[in-house]
């Protein structure tokens, strides 16, 4: 009996040491690939760019993260807006009601965003993840007119965001990780896949 109750005490004990261990900081970082479709644009455009994520793990199921990404390279589109969305007389008849057909690139300045973070262990090294919170986003473009003028936008959205991945444990502390997310912001429709490293405390 006596036995008995130190060997569940002892458990008990070695128990709450593994879930205290679950909770702490953790940092991730890798590239981030988004496509990114502004209002006007007949598709998505490709752009590419860094991440990074601090979060902390409350326990070893939910977690709660902020986000920032910056894009390290533009993607070509091309742009068909009414003119007086821009109040820009692109060829100079007096009318706004024309469509400007142009191409431009559009960059990545900076996202960011919050998450709360629900954890589903697989295996014993592998996770699946989801996670749901608010980004806010800030773009620029340059656009060449078919009137011969270039026009450079500077466009902000924010929105709820969605998303999902799996992460596989290699140590204890380090781990690879991949995800995507689905950002729902009006006026900016956007998606983008991370793929990194990150490390527990």
């Amino acid at each position: 009996m006596f036995r008995s109750l130190l060997i569940a005490t002892a458990a008990t004990g070695l128990a709450a040491a593994a879930h205290a261990q679950e909770a702490g900081p953790y940092l991730e970082g890798g590239y981030q690939y988004f496509d990114i479709k502004p209002g006007g644009a007949e598709s998505g455009v490709d752009t590419h760019g860094i991440a990074a994520r601090a979060g902390y793990r409350f326990n070893n199921i939910f977690s709660l993260e902020t986000e920032l990404a910056t894009g390290i390279d533009d993607g070509e589109f091309d742009f068909n807006v009414d003119e007086d969305e821009f109040n820009f007389d692109d060829n100079n008849d007096g009318d706004l009601s024309d469509v400007i057909a142009a191409s431009g690139d559009i960059g990545l300045n900076y996202l960011i965003g919050i998450y709360g973070k629900a954890n589903l262990p697989l295996t014993e090294r592998l996770n699946a993840y989801a996670r749901a919170g608010y980004a806010y986003v800030d773009l620029d473009a340059s656009l060449e007119t078919p009137g011969g003028n270039f026009i450079n936008v500077e466009d902000s959205a924010d929105g709820p965001a969605f998303g999902a991945g799996m992460s596989y444990d290699l140590t204890d502390n380090l781990y690879l990780k991949g995800d995507y997310t689905y950002y729902s912001f009006d006026s900016t429709d956007t998606s983008g896949v991370m793929l990194g490293v990150g490390y527990k405390f």
